[in-house]
């Protein structure tokens, strides 16, 4: 079978549902890396794919994503009460109602803060201001203090956790940059934990005993794992750098609801409204709209079967986000930009996938979701308020690249 990693370099986001329209119904088969791979989709699908008795992490992600978006050793490659020990951590951390609402607020105070800048700049890069903005936020929330001068470090942080997520698809320059952002957030991190030990403040017990959820920084330091131990210093790094990069990479979320706003201007007024609701709808709508990650893969631990359908042991199998986001079969007018589809109602667990299926608590769904909502629900409808002109300028979104956004990183000018 023809091994399709040079295609999927090629087309980027399209590959997948481009080989699904040309095979039909039912699964892809193809091979990608070598192995035979079956690609689903579907909430059926997704209810399949996150059932470890029949798709496993361990040894699926290829060596390039863990040297630069999840880190050897991370959540993501664990299985079993391995990895279920380990998600408790994240889940306590990043789905706790009021720790959620303080992250958000920390993002709307820092929101305000660059507001005030910009009106004094000839012109706004929103990309790479949001990405500053949003590190400040997340690190101060999660006890990572910032060395002086604060905005420079926050500068240097922001581009680093976005030079990870930007080259874990790629070759060359971009993916050596994420490999020396990580190493060197790795290092800075470990030295932290090591510092957070060494003082022993006894911060997440007293958290614990007030009913409050530490700071990551902490909990991270504390936890044990399934075998008893703490994790060692550089893991510890790695599961620091998994909470707040993925914070950080709400970003590129962000910048795509600046891109909906200028190609739809009838939707700022309701945004700009204080609409709770109607403001969750159009995350939703933004999540599901752009693209993000393109399909998630895994490995069958044996002999397994869907819908009558052998996949054999090793095979990889392939969940396809962006095409079931799309998918006409499960949304009205896939490639239209209508947050109303949302209002009212939330969606099906396993029906928007933009972030995986299933429970986060007990499966591989990002446990980080709560916090994209929040963050987006927090920073769209400021964008919708915000004055500015939009500039000439290149707004193209190439699924090619992956991640991809709009080229120019959304450039605003004359704000007020």
């Amino acid at each position: 079978m023809f091994d399709h990693t040079l295609p999927l370099l090629v087309q980027g986001y399209a590959w997948l549902p481009d080989l699904s329209r040309r095979r039909g119904p039912g699964p892809v088969r193809t091979r990608l890396l070598g192995k035979p791979a079956v690609a689903l989709r579907g909430p059926a699908a997704v209810g399949f794919f996150y059932d470890e008795d029949h798709v496993r992490r361990r040894a699926a992600l290829p060596e390039p994503v863990l040297s630069t978006l999840f880190g050897e050793g991370a959540v993501q490659t664990l299985d079993g009460v391995d990895h279920r020990t380990r998600k408790a951590l994240f889940v306590a951390l990043l789905k706790d109602a009021p720790g959620v609402a303080a992250l958000a607020d920390r993002v709307a105070r820092e929101w305000e803060r660059s507001r005030e800048e910009w009106p004094r700049a000839s012109e706004v890069t929103l990309f790479d201001e949001v990405s500053v903005l949003i590190t400040r936020a997340v690190r101060a929330w999660a006890g990572i203090p910032l060395a002086e001068p604060a905005d420079d470090e926050a500068r240097r942080t922001a581009r680093d956790l976005v030079a990870m997520v930007d080259g874990f698809a790629a070759a060359g320059p971009r993916h050596l940059r994420a490999r020396r952002a990580r190493r060197r957030q790795e290092k800075r991190l470990a030295r932290l934990v090591e510092d957070v030990r060494s003082a022993d403040t006894g911060e997440a017990s007293a958290a614990a005993e007030a009913g409050r959820p530490p700071s990551a920084v902490h909990a991270v330091a504390a936890h044990r794992d399934a075998d008893g131990e703490p994790l060692d210093p550089r893991t510890a790094a790695v599961e620091l750098l998994n909470i707040i990069r993925p914070t950080v990479a709400v970003t590129w979320y962000a910048v795509f609801g600046a891109h909906a706003l200028h190609r739809n201007p009838g939707l700022r007024a309701p945004l700009a409204k204080e609409d709770e609701g109607y403001a969750q709808a159009f995350a939703h709508e933004v999540r599901r709209f752009y693209p993000f990650a393109p399909f998630v893969a895994g490995l069958a631990p044996r002999d397994v079967e869907w819908h009558g359908e052998p996949i054999a042991e090793g095979s990889l199998v392939l969940l396809d986000l962006y095409g079931q986001n799309h998918d006409p079969d499960l949304w009205r007018a896939p490639y239209t930009f209508d947050p109303e589809r949302f209002t009212g109602r939330e969606p099906g667990r396993d029906e928007l996938v933009p972030q995986g299926g299933g429970e986060a608590a007990t499966g591989h769904r990002c446990p980080g979701e709560d916090v994209t909502l929040a963050v987006l629900s927090t920073l769209l409808p400021r964008l919708a308020r915000l004055e500015y002109r939009v500039p000439d300028q290149d707004l193209r979104i190439p699924l090619r690249r992956i991640p991809t956004g709009p080229r120019s990183g959304f450039v605003i000018t004359d704000v007020r």
